[in-house]
């Protein structure tokens, strides 16, 4: 018997095999010798050369028990082709983590992500079941001395015709061309509306034949989609036109029958199922061929005389952003009793892979809210570049940095009543998502749930490479059951830079607590903080896992407005009554 090694060890022992799952222990303590562990030499292997530190254990027995519950699970699939029947099948495998004591959760979660981000990197990817336990013990030994304990189950699927588990991220930046389609005009018209649109500018912003959309428009046309206004000018055609006043001002309005509440959205179906919510609707549109047009929707939600807008454009062009904060301005200036501001419409979740707790499903509702020490319900990330000298060899280089700007209202009156909400059965908005969705029936665009095999998730894993993961669940239960939304509360976020780069978005999120992100709504919540409103929220219904803009596909868009517009109602709701003059 050789001298006792008490330095610490990676060790596999095998926990459990079915006839289509394995478990594997792989753990790091302080290994004796295997005789004096109680381990029979003969059923231990101890690796030497440049792989000592790493002991097999064939005996499931020699496993020290230890019921703590597992930090967190992250858990994905494989599609593996046989090499004797060519046959493809499918194999799911699933991740615990423990960790040595005095972590952080944040730093938890990013240990988790890193260390499956190189397990399942495209660049080294074991193309065999003992390749991949290898590696998950090489990564332990050598990268990440944090994690105590991994415990990995390997469970047979039923066969599939699918070859590959990656997918490649969508490329933002490229100037491949897309073919124009009726789906594509109507949506650059619904963006802009209220504003009309020319053909030369669609054609411009689709990089197309104007003679193909004045093609694509006529078609929409005979379909009751779009109108024209002014000649050569597009605008979008609701099913309510009988309803809509087209006007020079808007009319003069009594100081009892003034607004006391402004919503303000910027996607045609937000625009829609805010529109549901609100009885006794009027809306008025004050169309200019040249310049900015307006749309205002009026009416009540309970005892609160309400107006809501839409945003003509929204995003990062400077154009945008100037458009999106005057028409704040403006619906501030015309509605001056304004007191409380809701900006409601879709965002991007920021998924959470190994919590299932924290984690933000599709058509979920994040609710802008400061958080613990966080002090801000909205944060604004700008890239900045800044030259800097080099001291060494005296050249100047440039550095790039992430500025941010954060918004926090003085009255957290309306986050209160959101947090009051959280806590109370979620019957309290569904039954208004309920109510909406009559309304909606006969649109045009559908506000119905997708079905669940669209939430789908993916990990970025370098380059353009994303991989496909399961939401996380708690090891044997799955929380999250049926089709109910959850509400959440946290910081809002917003910017290019983060929205077009995985890896920093997420380090954002941990940093800030960031719950979602948007597509840039900071001109707006200037236009509202210079208007010296005190209450103010922002409400978004996640639509996908980027920033709502629907990157990578816009079906949960209409249904995450809804419900987003749901818990709006049920928060005006609970306001206190208006103080009668």
């Amino acid at each position: 018997m050789g001298q006792v090694d008490l330095q610490e060890k990676i060790i596999l022992t095998p926990r459990k095999k079915t006839a289509k799952s394995t478990i594997i222990s792989i753990e790091r303590r302080r290994a004796e010798a295997p005789e004096e562990n109680g381990v029979d030499g003969s059923k231990v292997f101890v690796a030497g050369g440049p792989h000592k530190g790493i002991v097999i254990q064939k005996d499931a027995l020699a496993a020290i028990p230890d019921n703590s519950p597992p930090k967190l699970t992250l858990e994905f699939r494989v599609f593996l082709v046989s090499s004797a029947t060519n046959e493809h099948s499918q194999e799911s495998r699933t991740l615990w983590f423990w960790f040595k004591d005095g972590l952080f959760h944040t730093e938890e979660a990013c240990s988790a992500q890193e260390f499956f981000k190189d397990l399942v990197s495209p660049v080294d990817f074991p193309r065999d079941y003992v390749g991949f336990i290898k590696k998950i013990m090489k990564l332990m030994q050598t990268k990440y001395p944090q994690i105590q304990k991994v415990e990995v189950e390997l469970r047979h699927l039923e066969p599939v015709e699918r070859s590959s588990f990656l997918v490649q991220m969508v490329d933002y930046e490229s100037d491949n061309l897309i073919e124009v389609t009726e789906a594509i005009v109507l949506e650059i018209i619904e963006s802009s509306f209220p504003n009309p649109i020319s053909v030369s500018q669609i054609a411009n912003q689709t990089r197309s034949d104007p003679r193909k959309i004045v093609e694509l428009l006529t078609s929409l046309q005979n379909k009751r989609r779009v109108k024209t206004i002014g000649g050569d000018n597009f605008t979008r055609m609701t099913k309510n036109e009988d309803n809509i006043k087209v006007v020079r001002q808007m009319p003069r309005i009594i100081r009892s029958q003034q607004p006391t509440v402004a919503i303000i959205t910027a996607k045609y179906c937000e625009k829609l199922a805010v529109d549901a919510m609100i009885d006794d609707l009027e809306t008025f549109v004050r169309f200019n061929t040249v310049g900015e047009s307006n749309v205002y929707s009026l009416g009540t939600i309970g005892n609160h005389r309400v107006v809501a807008t839409k945003l003509p454009s929204v995003g990062n062009t400077r154009e945008a952003m100037i458009v999106a904060g005057n028409t704040t301005t403006r619906l501030l200036g015309t509605f001056q009793a304004v007191e409380h501001v809701f900006l409601v419409g879709v965002a991007g979740g920021v998924p959470h892979y190994t919590d299932s707790q924290r984690h933000i499903r599709l058509g979920d509702v994040v609710v802008s809210a400061p958080i613990q020490d966080k002090r801000f319900i909205y944060m604004y990330c700008e890239e900045k570049r800044k030259q800097n000298l080099n001291n060494s060899n005296s050249q100047m280089e440039e550095n790039v940095e992430i500025e941010t700007k954060t918004w926090c209202p003085p009255d957290l009156q309306l986050q209160d009543i959101a947090e009051n909400i959280r806590h109370q059965d979620n019957s309290v908005y569904i039954s208004h998502f309920h109510r909406g969705l009559e309304i909606l029936s006969d649109q045009d665009i559908s506000f119905l749930r997708p079905p669940p095999e669209s939430d789908k998730l993916y990990m970025s894993i370098g380059g353009n490479d994303l991989i496909e993961v399961n939401h996380p669940t708690d090891r044997g239960n799955e929380i999250r059951t049926g089709a109910t939304p959850r509400l959440h509360l946290g910081p809002i976020g917003c910017g290019y830079i983060v929205s077009r780069n995985d890896i920093l978005r997420q380090e954002i999120s941990y940093t800030h607590g960031i719950l979602a992100y948007d597509s840039e709504f900071d001109q707006v919540l200037e236009s509202i903080y210079g208007n010296r409103k005190d209450n103010y929220v922002v409400i978004r219904g996640i639509s996908d896992y980027v920033d709502g803009t629907g990157g990578r596909g816009k079906e949960w868009q209409a249904y995450a407005s809804l419900v987003a517009s749901s818990v709006m109602k049920a928060m005006i709701l609970e306001l206190p009554n208006p103080v009668q003059d």
